[in-house]
């Protein structure tokens, strides 16, 4: 029943959300908040301010926040780069963890953060909201009870109309951006105005494109859809800039293949497919952003932040539902799990892991442009060192959140 202290790390789009939300309660006291330009700090202060009497402690370097003691638990909406470091920062000072996805900005930190997790006890909820959401639960316990048979193919998919991000040269940073703490541990390059903020995630060194942002989460509910616990044993990808000429470093457009060797779960192989136009304003089965699964007999399609429907024989349609996804239901479980009202975290540091990855997994197949074979247990290719080079990232040098052991 104690009131649990937070800090929000990153007070951007997302950071916001959280912290309109988190100020609203009672059963916390929202003790720090910390962002690296000083102008997104005070407008969350004054958001504070506004919803609720107790004023946090603005701050633009998270290690003020690790170091207080009195500190429960942090929420990491920093860009994809600063993720992994500052969980794994975070674990290692005893506090809980509630990390926006994807989780990790490579394969490896996955696993770093995995064991984290393991040694030192604590929760680590990933932002994937659909798995605390009433109505996606509901779908997919109906899949698991037979409802549409086995199934065998999962596909995920973000068809929407972006924006382009233009053409830019390095230039010197605005005051109120501390530019080398937005970097932090990645490699150290000249700011230029595309590339913050919220840009940063068409950029190899500070995002994984699309398919990490908005597509990780079509993927996290194909693969609990699809009941794997494992990485896939096969990859492929094709794609590139087909539309966009602007300065992003990710494909525009994407179609990955993924397939799973039979396990204890399912005799037979599964498949994954993701695909991605982000330029293209038109629906795809009903749905902008969403996710199928497609059983022996029948198939639930999940359109994200929307609603499903369930079909069965003959494309019957045998249920639909409607409704947003819920993100105070995610900060609820999160909370619960700290206090030990609940034990099952509803997007643990394993299903983070696995989402994450499978994202990582298609952009280095995309990248190599040819068809990759992985290793779920080892966790690295079978036979190809290039592409296991693409499982790790090059950091900054000597600089105090690199992850050790990387």
């Amino acid at each position: 029943s104690r009131r649990i202290v937070l800090g929000i790390i990153g007070t951007g789009g997302m950071g916001m959300h959280h912290l309109r939300l988190l100020a609203q309660r009672t059963d916390v006291s929202l003790a720090y908040i910390c962002d690296v330009d000083a102008q997104r700090l005070a407008k969350a202060a004054q958001e504070v301010t506004k919803l609720n009497a107790s004023q946090p402690k603005a701050v633009k370097d998270l290690r003020h926040i690790l170091e207080d003691r009195q500190v429960d638990a942090v929420f990491i909406a920093t860009p994809d780069h600063w993720h992994a470091p500052a969980a794994l920062l975070a674990l290692q000072a005893e506090k809980h963890v509630y990390v926006e996805k994807p989780m990790t900005h490579n394969l490896r930190e996955g696993r770093l953060l995995v064991e984290a997790v393991r040694r030192c006890g604590k929760c680590l909820q990933v932002g994937t909201q659909s798995r605390s959401t009433a109505i996606v639960r509901e779908a997919i316990e109906r899949i698991r009870q037979g409802e549409i048979g086995e199934i065998l193919v999962a596909k995920a998919w973000n068809s929407q109309r972006r924006r382009s991000i233009g053409k830019s040269q390095p230039t010197q940073p605005p005051s109120h951006l501390d530019f080398d703490l937005w970097l932090g541990p990645a490699p150290e390059v000249p700011y230029r105005p595309n590339l913050l903020h919220g840009v940063w995630r068409w950029w190899y060194d500070f995002g994984s494109g699309d398919i990490g942002n908005d597509g990780v989460h079509d993927i996290d509910v194909a693969l609990w859809g699809l009941d794997v616990n494992t990485h896939p044993n096969t990859i492929t990808c094709l794609g590139g800039k087909y539309f966009f000429d602007d300065d992003q470093q990710w494909p525009d457009t994407q179609y990955a293949i993924l397939e799973y060797l039979p396990d204890a779960k399912s005799p037979r192989k599964r498949q994954l497919i993701y695909e991605q136009r982000i330029w293209s304003p038109y629906v795809q089965e009903g749905y902008e952003n969403g996710a199928a699964l497609y059983g022996t007999d029948g198939m639930l399609l999940i359109g994200h932040s929307v609603g499903w429907k369930l079909y069965g024989p003959r494309n019957k349609l045998l249920a639909e539902r409607t409704g947003p996804v819920d993100l105070r239901a995610h900060h609820n479980n999160f909370l619960d799990c700290i206090r030990g009202d609940s034990q099952q975290l509803a997007a643990d540091v394993m299903a983070g892991h696995l989402a994450a990855s499978v994202c990582h997994l298609a952009n280095i197949a995309w990248r190599l442009g040819r068809v990759l074979h992985f290793d779920p247990k080892k966790e690295q290719f079978v036979n190809d060192p290039e592409a296991d080079s693409m499982l790790r990232r090059r950091y900054r040098e000597g600089h105090w959140a690199v992850p050790k052991e990387v």
